[in-house]
């Protein structure tokens, strides 16, 4: 078992066994002989782990809900947790959780104890080196190919496996890298959600194209009803911190469950939108501060020979083109401490030389975030959730291609899954969600009324909350309050 195998390692290597882990984990080991606790966290953060000090005990467990519930932990909410919400959505902190006094093992740290005295270690970091320089396109493509074969067989279960996959290049390359690491179609079946009515959505056209090539087995499910639950605030929906998932509960435990018998292990395809960016500026800018003249000729020709759109560059340089819309605007019913919390600056490491904004993403606390919300698919059905394009092995490649060309467009996939996906999807665009899906239904329902618990004025002015109907572009932002103001309902404060 994979416990077995932590105990094996740690005996065979002491402390830096964890070095010699791969995958994702979240444990806590107790050397009795040695009067000492080790815990870890899998170097992404796609596994949980919390701790707290509470009179006088150390906590530690995968569930916030069970330390939270401890008498002697401190039951104060964290004010800058609760700031990032109504402003981000998720915590900007690695460490922070709702509640003041619990906190999050960071991602790929390595906290130990003696007594009730915590320390911890950062074991491991994302780090790029030189650019991966290979002879050829079909030399990126087959590379590409066999790393993920290795991280796709090493997830895999022993009989059906899931794809969460829409008609876009990313789920559409694992669900071929699946159906080739398995070498039985049979064994594969996909899952496309996508809208009917409440937006323009192609992906049930393109999905379907690619299930018919693969030979794989595929289930369309519309989501136009699902969107939003006009009935939410009337379910018990317990989460262990506020979460906007709330609205939509009900309609994605009954779609867990049917996931759940179709395929005990689901894969994911996040990841590549974030490894290959395309810093092409960055890029040219380090080979100059180098010299390497040959590599910024070799760089600019693979640029010149897959540009495409030259009439929007030459708008954009020239001033032509539309500007870029602003990040929404802060919530003007946030109370003025919380408000000052939100707009805190971060301190950032220096950024990578020749693909900062890729390396900077991956150093994101949306991760965990991201994460946190399969947990919550766990939890409501027997199954599992797994991300192969996050394998290290997978990411490292990723990372390390030249982003010129490889990252314009996804450049790379599309070389790789040549022949292996239908023409269609490896010349279509990446194709964003029309509006939010949250808009037309919430107009049409409206939102409950607040329960204001007194809890809720530390945060939120809420004489200042508009109708749903004229948030605007702030609706995101109103639907975290509710959210927020039902999570507080449903966990009342303790003496």
């Amino acid at each position: 078992s994979d416990g077995v195998l932590v105990l094996q390692a740690y005996e065979k290597w002491g402390d830096a066994f964890v070095d010699h882990l791969a995958g994702d984990f979240a444990f806590v080991l107790w050397d009795g002989r040695r009067r000492r606790l080790l815990a870890a966290r899998d170097r992404l953060g796609v596994r949980a782990l919390f701790h707290a000090e509470a009179g006088g005990s150390l906590l530690l467990s995968d569930s916030l809900d069970w330390i939270a519930a401890h008498e002697a932990t401190d039951s104060a909410l964290d004010p800058r947790w609760v700031a990032d919400f109504l402003t981000i959505g998720h915590s900007r902190d690695f460490e922070s959780t709702v509640w003041r006094g619990v906190k999050r093992l960071a991602p790929a740290h390595l906290p130990k104890a003696g007594a009730v005295q915590t320390a911890s270690r950062r074991y491991w970091r994302l780090e790029l080196g030189e650019p991966l320089h290979l002879p050829n396109a079909a030399a990126y493509g087959e590379r590409f190919r066999d790393v993920m074969t290795s991280a796709i067989r090493d997830r895999l279960p022993s009989g059906r496996v899931g794809i969460s996959m829409s008609g876009g290049l990313d789920s559409t390359t694992l669900a071929a890298c699946t159906v080739a690491a398995t070498g039985d179609p049979s064994r594969v079946i996909a899952e496309c959600t996508h809208f009917e009515r409440l937006m323009v959505d192609e992906e049930k056209h393109y999905s379907t194209l690619a299930a018919r090539h693969l030979g794989i087995e595929i289930v369309h499910t519309a989501l136009d009803d699902a969107a939003y639950d006009p009935l939410w605030r009337t379910r018990s929906i317990d989460t262990a911190e506020p979460c906007v998932g709330a609205l939509v509960a009900e309609p994605e435990r009954r779609m867990s469950r049917a996931q759940a018998g179709l395929a005990p292990v689901w894969f994911f395809g996040e990841g590549p939108d974030n490894a290959l960016g395309f810093e092409r500026d960055a890029y040219f800018r380090w080979l100059a501060r180098r010299r390497d003249w040959r590599g910024l000729m070799r760089a600019a020709l693979g640029y010149l020979g897959t540009k495409d759109g030259w009439g929007e560059t030459l708008r954009r340089y020239s001033g032509l083109c539309t500007p870029d819309v602003p990040d929404d605007p802060e919530p003007p019913w946030l109370a003025p401490d919380i408000a000052a919390l939100a707009r805190r600056e971060d301190t950032a490491p220096p950024p990578h030389p020749w693909h900062p904004r890729a390396i900077a993403s991956f150093s994101s606390a949306i991760w965990p975030a991201l994460f946190a919300n399969f947990d919550v698919d766990e939890s409501q059905a027997p199954l599992v959730w797994r991300h192969p394009f996050l394998d290290l092995r997978v990411l490292g490649f990723l990372l390390a291609v030249p982003p010129v060309p490889w990252a314009r467009r996804k450049l790379l996939l599309r070389e790789a899954m040549r022949g292996r996906l239908p023409r269609e999807i490896l010349e279509r665009n990446k194709t964003p969600l029309a509006t939010s899906p949250f808009a037309s239904p919430v107009a049409t329902h409206g939102l409950p009324p607040l329960a204001r618990d007194g809890r809720l004025e530390a945060f939120v002015d809420a004489d200042k909350l508009p109708e749903a109907a004229s948030a605007g572009p702030l609706l995101s932002r109103l639907i975290a309050v509710h959210a927020l103001d039902y999570w507080l309902a449903r966990h009342p404060r303790r003496r």
